[in-house]
């Protein structure tokens, strides 16, 4: 089961209303993942940084979609929070999270400490250079649709588990349990 803030009584799935003049509040739903280092702990880094969370899913192990021969395996999960920044902001609050856990953009698609990719900002669509709105493959990827189904379900387009094979995914559980798990080997 997802991890749900508003049972915690942090935050509220409902938008704020905020006065005048106060910056619009918007649910930003972002994929995680890291397949270098202490990848467990790089994920638990961004969500600290990240916080405060509405939901966040469960670890999925996955095998490397695309790029270099011989990458291990990634831990993903997908978190939704609440925002006032605007897309391009946040876009670029996630890239500093992923610089500070040790993120070089060396590879497309290569080994990386973390990745943190922003599928969707409100029910905004949005095309430009540096960022696409929802994002642009994620119907496309079961490593992303597993844990995006337990955090919005609604997200999902209909039919993905027959359409995508369940092969290489592999759910993990909490990551708070998972780390403790990491820890006491």
């Amino acid at each position: 089961m997802p991890f749900d803030a508003t049972r915690q009584g942090r935050a509220s799935k409902r938008r704020a209303v905020l006065p005048r003049g106060m910056p619009s509040v918007e649910r930003a739903i972002v994929a995680l993942g890291s397949n270098l280092g202490p990848r467990a702990h790089n994920l638990s880094f961004a969500l600290r940084e990240l916080a405060p969370l509405v939901a966040v899913s469960q670890v999925f192990e996955t095998d490397p979609v695309g790029g270099p021969a011989q990458q291990g395996a990634f831990f993903n999960l997908v978190a939704s929070l609440d925002t006032a920044l605007d897309p391009h902001a946040f876009l670029r609050r996630c890239q500093a999270i992923e610089a500070a856990a040790g993120r070089t953009r060396d590879v497309h698609w290569g080994p990386r400490t973390l990745d943190i990719d922003v599928l969707f900002f409100g029910d905004r669509c949005l095309c430009s250079p540096d960022l696409v709105l929802p994002h642009p493959r994620f119907a496309e990827r079961r490593f992303v649709l597993a844990p995006l189904h337990e955090v919005a379900p609604e997200r999902c387009p209909t039919g993905w588990r027959e359409r995508l094979p369940a092969l290489g995914v592999h759910p993990r559980g909490p990551l708070s349990v998972l780390i403790e798990s990491l820890r006491n080997r």
